[in-house]
């Protein structure tokens, strides 16, 4: 019982902690060809801007998407009611 809880909290930890890693790197890329492109091309700027905060917006919704999982495997573990109906318990 044990390990799937210790492992469930790795788990948890791991879902949450890559899923900001990799949207902070995206949002980071996202900023700088965005700062690029209206450089470059000044007058396109209000056109980028839009579509940067619209990727910005699906990019944290994946990461809240990743938070809602973890949640639900920390609150509500399916594992543990799993692993106590083999059991027997």
């Amino acid at each position: 019982m044990e390990t799937v809880i210790g492992f469930t909290a790795i788990a948890v930890a791991l879902l949450i902690g890559l899923g900001a890693l990799g949207v902070g790197i995206g949002m980071g890329l996202l900023g700088g060809r965005f700062l690029e492109g209206a450089a470059r091309q000044p007058e396109l700027a209000p056109m980028l801007q839009t579509k940067m905060f619209l990727v910005v917006a699906l990019l944290d919704a994946v990461a809240m998407i990743g938070v809602g999982i973890a949640l639900y495997f920390a609150f509500a573990n399916p594992f543990i009611a799993q692993l106590q109906a083999t059991m027997g318990g």
